[in-house]
């Protein structure tokens, strides 16, 4: 599939948190954190505008040109990580009464591998209207192809079956524990090896 992509930048910020706002709306662990859609729909924005202002400040934002998606990359140095306070941004920025918006970067982190550098795939989204069409692989091959380039491993997390489905067909394993959401979903976090030519 031939898509045009870009790289991102802060003049893109709105458009990138709206593809993410429209592609995660549904998605079980944006459910689990905000249940009540109503809610969800005044301040899921603001959550994940959290994960584009990290990323386009010290990682890779790809855009498709046609504004349908995006994905948002940081490269993680091996090593155990600095104190991070992200999670209690995400909540204080998005929902200061709701300690799930916390908590869910509390529990990826916790399992976060970094004895390894690596590029981690934070965040991937696809306006709803597109997606089945093979865009997010799309999206994903340019770093992927340069990974494999470079030797270097990438991760994520799945929040969904549908979408561990896709990542298992790019070449990442689930990694053998899943993190259970308190009385929700879970998530697969998953890793994938550099693939030899």
């Amino acid at each position: 599939m031939g898509v045009r992509v870009r790289q991102a930048d802060q003049r893109d910020r709105d458009q990138v948190v709206r593809i993410l706002d429209e592609a995660f709306h549904d998605d079980p662990v944006s459910s689990w954190v905000f249940p009540d859609e109503e809610h969800r729909r005044a301040v899921h924005g603001k959550f994940l505008g959290v994960f584009a202002d990290i990323t386009l400040e010290g990682g890779r934002v790809d855009l498709l040109e046609d504004g349908t998606a995006t994905a948002l990359w940081l490269s993680v140095p091996a090593g155990e990580p600095e104190e991070d306070d992200t999670p209690a941004l995400m909540r204080e920025t998005a929902d200061p009464d709701n300690e799930r918006a916390e908590l869910v970067g509390r529990l990826t982190g916790a399992v976060h591998p970094h004895d390894r550098a690596h590029e981690y795939l934070l965040m991937i989204g696809v306006s709803p209207e597109r997606q089945g069409e093979g865009i997010g692989e799309a999206l994903m091959r340019g770093v992927l192809e340069r990974c494999d380039r470079e030797g270097t491993p990438a991760y994520l997390e799945a929040s969904s079956a549908r979408s561990r489905g896709l990542y298992e067909r790019l070449g990442f394993t689930f990694m053998g524990q899943t993190v259970d959401l308190p009385h929700g979903p879970s998530m697969w976090p998953m890793w994938r090896e550099p693939q030899g030519g």
